[in-house]
C-alpha cells in the first residue's frame, strides 16, 4: 500500500509538470546597443544598465576599452551585450567614473522581436552616478548614486 501511494504521488507531481505552463508569453534576447557619443572624452570607466517593466535587466559594468580607444569624439559605437531575456526595453541608465567629462547624444537598444528604443540624452553624464531614463511608469530622466 505505501508503494502504492509512493506511486501515486510521484505521478501527479509529473503530471503537474508536464501541464505547467506560462500564460505569459517568454521575453526574447537581447542582441545589441549602440551608444552615439558627441564629445571629447579620456580615461574614465563607462556602465550601463536597462531592461524593461517587468523587472527583467541587462548590466554591462564595463564596456569602455581603453587599450582600442572606444568612445571617441563623434563616433557611434555598437555593442554586443549578453543577458536575460527582455520584454520591451523601457529604462536605461548610464555609469560614469574617471575624471573627464562625456556627453551622450542618444542609446538605443535594439532585441529580438521589440522595437528599438531609442533615449534622447544629449548631457553630459554626471561623474560616479547612475544617470538615465526610466519610461516604465511615465517618469524621466533621473539619477542616482545606488543601483
Amino acid at each position: 500500500m505505501k508503494a502504492a501511494v509512493t506511486f501515486l504521488l510521484h505521478f501527479t507531481f509529473i503530471f503537474s509538470i508536464i501541464q505547467a505552463r506560462s500564460i505569459i508569453s517568454q521575453p526574447q534576447a537581447l542582441r545589441s546597443f549602440k551608444v552615439n557619443d558627441t564629445q571629447n572624452v579620456g580615461s574614465y570607466q563607462i556602465s550601463i544598465s536597462f531592461g524593461d517593466a517587468y523587472g527583467y535587466q541587462v548590466y554591462a559594468p564595463r564596456i569602455d576599452d581603453p587599450h582600442s580607444r572606444t568612445f571617441e569624439s563623434c563616433s557611434t559605437y555598437t555593442f554586443q551585450i549578453s543577458g536575460p531575456c527582455t520584454y520591451q526595453i523601457c529604462y536605461v541608465y548610464l555609469y560614469r567614473s574617471g575624471y573627464d567629462g562625456w556627453k551622450v547624444d542618444t542609446v538605443t537598444i535594439y532585441g529580438h522581436y521589440t522595437r528599438a528604443a531609442t533615449f534622447y540624452y544629449n548631457a553630459f553624464i554626471p561623474n560616479n552616478l547612475w544617470f538615465g531614463f526610466d519610461l516604465c511608469h511615465g517618469t524621466s530622466a533621473s539619477s542616482t548614486s545606488i543601483m
